[in-house]
């Protein structure tokens, strides 16, 4: 009797695990033809997550709109993009546009740049962002400032920009790439979380509000990405941190989480974390047990703080 059980068990398991391979290809086939020939802009693209988004969004076929501060290396991923054939998918060669997301006065021409590359945008995901390393006490207000210019008011101007342009389509999707620091918050990082905590209020007002436009607005809060974040992040006196946390070491892939975004915009989902089970616990601690989530950062604090002391 468990002989037979085991051999009828046997083909049935593997059914289910081949049903399940399917039902997640196609459902990555769909994700891909959701952005095929849509304009997608980037902000942040010459490095890190925004380059792998590139990649990615260029390898389903977007029209894509790199955004970045250098024209070199936004030129440079232009070519690599050009260059690759590892998609059986009809590419398009990306149109470049280089401003500095903290200037308020580039931005709006930026923005007619933007929309001058093909008339319209599908899908604008603000990417690029700064992190920050430092005690609250020790920070000069400068590089709050800073760091909210180009986390929070930078994407927040752009896409105030170009929405006009989705509600007259009604069409469009909105991504903001915050933080699972835009949910909690971690010791020596306020600036950071701050900005976060704010992108992740403004665009969750947003959705609210454009939802009669039909457009779609997605905010992705990732955890610890293996990228140069922390090495190029400010520090209290606005210097360069110049570290590669261990914490950002092991994180996720860069690639992975592009291809996580792009399945949250051909899902058209609205809130995604993309993070381990204790940081995506703690969100939740956070709401259900305060005092106990208040009582651990504080710890947490007291562990980090040694060290600088000495």
């Amino acid at each position: 009797m468990d002989f037979v059980t085991s051999t009828a068990i046997l083909p049935l398991l593997l059914g289910c695990v081949g049903v399940c391979s399917l039902f997640k290809l196609l459902q990555w086939l769909r994700t891909r033809a959701c952005v095929r020939n849509a304009v997608v802009v980037i902000t942040g693209a010459t490095s890190g997550l925004g380059r792998e988004c590139a990649r990615v969004f260029h390898a389903a076929g977007a029209k894509l709109v790199l955004c970045g501060r250098n024209a070199e290396a936004l030129e440079e991923l232009t070519r690599e993009l050009a260059a690759s054939r590892a998609t059986k998918v009809q590419t398009h060669k990306p149109y470049t546009v280089t401003f500095d997301l903290t200037d308020p006065g580039a931005i709006v021409g930026a923005a007619a740049e933007i929309l001058q590359c093909f008339g319209y945008v599908d899908v604008l995901i603000n990417n690029a962002g700064i992190s920050y390393r430092g005690t609250i006490v020790d920070t000069n207000l400068d590089v709050d400032r800073r760091v909210m210019e180009t986390n929070y008011f930078g994407p927040v101007a752009l896409t105030k920009a170009l929405l006009p342009s989705m509600i007259r389509r009604r069409q469009g999707h909105v991504v903001a790439i915050s933080s699972i620091q835009g949910k909690i918050s971690v010791p020596f990082r306020s600036a950071y979380a701050a900005s976060k905590h704010a992108t992740q209020a403004f665009f969750d007002c947003l959705r609210a509000e454009v939802e009669r436009h039909d457009i779609e607005v997605t905010v992705v809060s990732p955890g610890y990405i293996q990228t140069s974040l922390s090495l190029n992040a400010v520090t209290a006196d606005g210097s360069k941190y110049g570290v590669m946390d261990e914490t950002t070491a092991q994180g996720r892939s860069p690639s992975q989480v592009a291809r996580d975004v792009l399945a949250a915009v051909g899902k058209k989902k609205k809130d995604v974390v993309l993070a381990d089970v204790a940081p995506s616990l703690a969100v939740y601690l956070r709401t259900l047990a305060p005092r106990l989530f208040f009582s651990l950062m504080a710890s947490r604090a007291r562990k980090e703080w040694k060290p600088k002391r000495c």
